[in-house]
């Protein structure tokens, strides 16, 4: 049987899976249906991720049998012996054979070596990211949500509702007359402050940056959507130009779903760099690069 290695990336709003040849190519990729195993471990602690490996496993297993694994994980804090155990146990591999890696660090290489250039990821929140030639990882911007995370889906989704919010205590059913408030009050259930403050206090934050959607869908309709995502890009290149600013110019790749929500966001981002700096827009794919680098491991 071939050697196989499993890539898992639980970093995002899913978990994503792939498994890769010896010869680096992608046989079989899935995902667990609902929140990623960090959002789990946010939402509803340990119990719910083990879940969520348990689902995983059986998918990869229906698949192919991994001889090594690397899974790119976020928010466990002094928990991330855990994942590793599980799915060690789960998928019936050696404990040695498991590796766990920040799932930034593994998006990197999905789109570069170390050392070739500057990964910006946008999603629910956003970061810029390079790995140097020695291995070094070095960031600007993803501290979190609460702190900044400018240009992400959930900053997107909050200055969306802090106009609509700021414009109904000006003129009280303001919002009937704006694309962007009719599209924001449709994905949470209607136009109640009630409803509002449910949403934004009673649930995770990738949940909240998923109504960025209805910011993008309204953006060619309304100015404060359209100029919501021109400033998601500038916050964007703003991120990129930090780490030009501290180790020089580098092709720069920008990923992440939030990235690609309306084509606005690229755009403002080129628009805010130099034009002698590359800019390249991919979606993400690092539950392949993690296959690869488990395969890598074992060699």
């Amino acid at each position: 049987m071939d050697e196989l290695g499993l890539g898992i990336d639980a970093g995002g709003t899913q978990t994503r899976w792939a498994l890769a040849d010896r010869d680096g190519r992608i046989v079989a990729e899935g995902a667990v249906a609902g929140m990623s195993a960090t959002q789990m471990a946010h939402a509803a602690g340990r119990d719910a991720v083990r879940g969520i490996f348990s689902l995983l496993a059986a998918q990869v297993l229906a698949a192919g049998r991994p001889q090594g694994v690397c899974a790119g994980l976020t928010g466990f804090d002094g928990l991330a012996t855990l994942p590793a155990q599980w799915l060690a146990e789960l998928l019936h591999v050696a404990p040695h054979a498991v590796t766990l890696r920040n799932d930034v660090e593994i998006a990197y290489l999905d789109s570069f070596a170390p050392g070739e250039g500057y990964l910006v990821y946008a999603g629910t929140g956003s970061i810029a990211a390079w790995i140097d030639g020695d291995g070094a990882f070095h960031r600007a911007g993803g501290r979190g949500v609460t702190l900044d995370d400018g240009g992400g889906g959930f900053w997107i989704a909050r200055e969306a509702l802090r106009h609509i919010w700021r414009r109904e205590d000006e003129e009280p059913g303001a919002w009937q007359q704006s694309a962007l408030a009719r599209a924001v009050f449709e994905q949470i259930g209607g136009s109640d402050w009630a409803l509002s403050r449910q949403f934004v206090y009673g649930q995770d934050r990738g949940a909240i940056g998923r109504l960025a959607l209805a910011v993008a869908a309204s953006a060619d309709a309304d100015p404060v959507a359209h100029a919501i995502l021109q400033q998601a890009g500038q916050e964007l290149a703003r991120i990129a130009l930090a780490l030009v600013g501290r180790y020089g110019p580098r092709p720069i790749v920008l990923s992440g779903r939030a990235a690609g929500l309306h084509p606005l966001i690229a755009q403002a981002m080129r628009a805010a760099l130099p034009a002698e700096l590359s800019l390249r827009q991919k979606e993400a794919q690092a539950h392949h690069a993690a296959a690869r680098i488990a395969l890598h491991s074992r060699n």
